[in-house]
């Protein structure tokens, strides 16, 4: 966290009551029959668009027809079927770049049926019924080990266990979640919805959770290959990448995931300061998410500065509009050239010799995450090398989400991640392919 005697930097520039309004629900969840009028716009496409561009392959038409019909929570069943974090990831997906994007009423009328706020109308209903959906199979006497409790770990331990493994979820953390109790906006995830989640999610039984146990620290891969007959990686990306500009060490300059971190973990929001002008470098979800919420926390004004053009951004369209209308001002082909007392140097990308300064007592750094340890494992480019199976250059070890190879730093990519590095496992422990 910044240093709150820092000028310009403090606490309580909202009062408590505006806090709790800033960081209420993003998209109020739908009433039945709200849901029913949403379920009663999809055309129930046979192979359809939005089941290809949904990375867990939820049968999406199988599932909002169900709600159709009035059985919401055999809809849940079929998503979490696919996605066991079902609810969390209707709650963060991108829809608009994928099932919505997809969706032949976007194609049609520029209107999608509205997915993500379906699936998070049937995820709710089921996990608010004592019990778990699944049962576990019959125990096949193996011993998983997980490392990393965030959405890939979590999805690989499920369904690891519900094959009949035992599995030990290891986490670095002192509590299970990962990106989704600690990354997200505050608003997209309210009610402790992820710590919710995790606690549901290990309803299914033979999941043991270990905290504090860090790779490379507290766990070595020959220690838990020793013990355990595999073991999933899914430790994420932990490391920050510096901007290696001049005054880059002076105080209000912080790295964006510790102040997401902050807020997500602070019991009251008020006690959690923030700059009256703040200025965010970079251009992906991590960056809108700092911003936003500096805004909702009573920054005066706040600028997201980034390299490229608007449409080199890769946090979505709708994610630069929702910053946008939350009165965060987006500034495009800058680049950061030194800190000064309560201002940023910034420079123009595009050739241009102008100089710009900005106010700015408080600067989050948004550039990228890198890997924290690689294991002594092949690395693809600065992430852990894995095949379509997610295995990796060692025998006996997979590894998926963030750290691995291949992905898209979704959440719901990194859920199909580990569940298809776990359905591997079962097989190859149990002599399959």
């Amino acid at each position: 966290m910044a240093d709150t005697t820092t000028p310009g930097i403090a606490a309580g520039r909202e009062s408590r009551d505006a806090l709790k309004a800033n960081f209420a629900d993003l998209h109020a969840p739908y009433a039945p029959h709200e849901a029913a009028v949403a379920a009663d716009r999809c055309y129930f496409c046979y192979d359809a668009p939005c089941v290809t561009a949904c990375p867990t392959g939820i049968d999406i038409p199988l599932f909002i027809r169900q709600i159709a019909t009035g059985t919401s929570e055999a809809a849940a069943k079929t998503i979490f079927e696919q996605n066991i974090l079902g609810g969390m990831c209707a709650r963060v997906c991108p829809t608009e770049d994928l099932c919505e994007e997809a969706c032949v009423r976007e194609a049609a009328e520029g209107k999608p049926v509205e997915i993500g706020r379906l699936q998070r109308h049937a995820t709710d209903r089921l996990m608010a019924r004592e019990g778990h959906p699944f049962v576990r199979a019959k125990t096949t006497g193996k011993r998983i080990a997980v490392v990393g409790a965030g959405p890939a770990g979590l999805a690989a331990a499920h369904r690891l266990a519900m094959l009949g493994s035992d599995v030990t979820l290891f986490d670095a953390r002192k509590k299970a979640g990962g990106l989704n109790e600690f990354g997200i906006a505050a608003y997209k995830s309210t009610d402790d919805f992820a710590a919710r989640e995790v606690d549901w999610l290990l309803g299914i039984g033979g999941i043991e959770v270990k905290t504090g146990q860090s790779l490379g620290v507290d766990l070595t891969l020959d220690g838990l290959l020793s013990e355990f007959d595999a073991v999933f990686l899914a430790v994420g990306l932990g490391g920050v990448n510096n901007l290696s500009l001049d005054g880059e060490e002076k105080s209000g300059v912080s790295d964006a995931v510790d102040f997401i971190e902050n807020l997500r973990q602070v019991s009251d929001l008020a006690s959690l300061p923030v700059g009256r002008d703040v200025v965010v470098i970079g251009g992906g979800m991590t960056a809108v998410d700092a911003a936003i919420q500096s805004k909702l926390l009573g920054a005066r004004q706040v600028t997201i500065a980034y390299r490229g053009g608007r449409d080199r951004m890769s946090a979505s369209a709708y994610e630069q509009d929702l910053a946008a209308s939350k009165g965060v001002q987006l500034l495009f082909n800058v680049k950061p050239l030194a800190m000064h007392n309560g201002e940023i140097e910034l420079a123009y990308t595009d050739g241009s010799d102008e100089v710009l300064r900005l106010p700015a007592d408080q600067v989050f750094k948004a550039i990228g995450q890198t890997l924290v340890t690689d294991a002594g494992l092949a690395l693809d480019g600065r992430k852990i090398a894995v095949d379509a199976y997610g295995r990796t250059s060692r025998d006996g070890v997979w590894a998926g989400g963030d750290c691995a190879s291949g992905g898209n730093d979704l959440t719901v990519t990194a859920v199909a991640e580990g569940r298809d590095a776990a359905m591997d496992i079962h097989a190859t422990l149990m002599g399959g392919k």
